[in-house]
């Protein structure tokens, strides 16, 4: 039987906790976000306007950065979109292809959406010092780029 290491049961427990992580603060978050905006539409409208500068962003890109399939992506993009948050159009260069941009709708709601979850982050000063918040970042961004670039 492969024994892990004790460095490979530190990063199962990291990636574990984080997993779980995930889980809770999604359903928290899922639970205070407006406008009837699930988890995976506030993220694609975070994403939009967070990385607006990282050229155009099609369905297909938006699931590849998403970890999802084609159809999950277009279904949250369809319900994003009735909403009035996003537009879809053809791309320009590329009749086949389309371009997904977020409208003012869409930045306003996500704007709501931070505020909103404002209260609820609140909650954790409590939990964690803003020292120790800061301390976790690097490190946990450090993590994050390097899963990225090995998908």
């Amino acid at each position: 039987m492969n024994k892990l290491s004790r460095r490979e049961q530190a990063l199962f427990l990291l990636l574990n906790e984080i997993g779980i992580i995930s889980q809770l603060s999604g359903a928290r978050l899922d639970r205070m976000l407006p406008h009837g905006l699930t988890v995976a539409q506030f993220g694609v409208l975070n994403h939009l306007v967070r990385l607006e500068d990282q050229g155009d962003w099609s369905p297909a890109r938006l699931a590849a950065a998403f970890q999802v399939t084609k159809g999950t992506m277009t279904s949250t993009l369809k319900r994003l979109e009735t909403k009035g948050f996003i537009a879809v159009h053809r791309n320009p260069s590329d009749g086949r292809a389309k371009i997904v941009t977020l409208t003012r709708a869409g930045r306003e709601a996500r704007e709501a959406a931070m505020n909103a979850a404002s209260p609820g982050l609140g909650d954790l000063e409590g939990v964690l010092s803003s020292e120790e918040v800061e301390a976790l970042i690097p490190a946990l961004q450090k993590l994050r780029i390097w899963l990225d670039m090995h998908r």
